[in-house]
């Protein structure tokens, strides 16, 4: 299960049960309400009849002065519950019948007891349904996912060719006329487009299955070198990154590949890229002195972008990537001045 559908499902259950959670809350509750109405009653009951057979040993029965007393009525206080009721040929006294508020907490409790049972399983009966029902609602989710998740590989299949066959002839064409800035752009514009390509498939993949250990001076090396070709007023430093890490080799590629080159695209003329690794914390820091970003809030947006070039994916592929992969991403810009991308690696194993 996806994220999306991890998500989705998780939303649909705790709506579902939650809102038939509460209402059959509230129904136990007005029907408990209702029994304890009821159990008063009956008691009230019992003590009219025990007030002309006597014969009742749960109540008890003593002779007071009447004072205005009003008859045939239950009154509760603290002492528990009491009625009062006529003696014949007698105008000043009458008869009271107590029940302690022990003897009455116990028929409460037995109420409460039976209801709690009750309720536990007509809740345990709506978790189940809940589950199935949301189980059931992710079907056209995950169906839509899967249709949108081949189309998208279709495409990118097909672009496979198209793309080799721009490579080749703008190969071809600069052999001819020699590079000029039209055909640069073209090479630049086809770039692009694999490294967007790359991108999506990245967005598509189940990296979590995929685990390997590697060590953090060949990714950055590899990257760094072939960087350079296309920066070369770029200059890259790199400090204590003899680690090896164990996590999904492609996805970590991924990012930081899309972070180095946003850092060296956006930078100035001679700008530096520090890249540092502090064993102590965890943290891999990626150091630019670039641009420098507007709005960091609304950086990982999808589609969200500041500058003219890319369409704004690129960082909201990032974020989902290390979401993927459990890697804690922050960042801390000053426009004109730099940015810093500080990934923390302690969810990963680290040697």
């Amino acid at each position: 299960m996806s994220r999306v559908e991890l998500e989705s499902f998780l939303k649909s259950f705790l709506l579902f049960f939650g809102s038939l959670g509460l209402l059959i809350a509230t129904l136990f509750y007005i029907n408990f309400s209702k029994e304890i109405q009821t159990l008063d009653e009956k008691l009230l009951s019992q003590m009219r009849v025990c007030s002309f057979d006597l014969k009742c040993t749960n109540f008890q029965i003593d002779f007071v002065e009447q004072k205005d007393k009003e008859l045939y009525t239950l009154f509760k206080d603290e002492s528990g519950l009491s009625s009062y009721y006529p003696i014949p040929s007698s105008t000043s006294y009458i008869m009271s019948l107590h029940l302690s508020k022990e003897n009455y907490n116990k028929e409460v409790s037995k109420l409460k007891t039976d209801g709690l049972i009750n309720f536990s399983i007509v809740l345990t009966v709506i978790l189940f349904l809940s589950m199935l029902f949301s189980l059931y609602s992710l079907y056209p989710l995950r169906n839509a996912l899967v249709l949108t998740q081949e189309f998208i590989k279709d495409i990118l299949h097909d672009f496979n060719t198209p793309l080799s066959s721009l490579r080749l002839n703008s190969s071809m064409l600069k052999r001819e006329v020699g590079e000029n800035d039209k055909i640069l752009r073209i090479e630049q514009s086809v770039e692009n487009i694999l490294a967007l390509q790359n991108h999506l498939h990245s967005y598509l993949h189940n990296h979590k299955l995929q685990i390997e250990t590697f060590n953090l001076t060949s990714i950055f090396e590899e990257q760094i070198s072939s960087l350079k070709r296309s920066y070369p007023n770029i200059n890259f430093h790199t400090a204590d990154l003899h680690v090896d890490i164990k996590t999904n080799k492609e996805a970590f590629t991924r990012i930081i590949i899309n972070l180095l080159t946003n850092a060296a695209k956006y930078n100035k003329v001679n700008g530096n890229i520090d890249i540092l690794f502090n064993k102590k914390t965890n943290n891999l820091e990626i150091i630019d002195t670039g641009k420098g970003i507007k709005n960091p809030k609304k950086i990982f947006d999808r589609f969200y972008k500041e500058q003219e070039r890319g369409i704004g994916i690129g960082l909201h592929i990032v974020k989902k990537l290390c979401e993927e992969l459990g890697i804690s991403i922050k960042l801390n810009s000053v426009i004109n001045k730099g940015t810093t991308f500080t990934l923390n690696l302690s969810k990963l194993t680290l040697k």
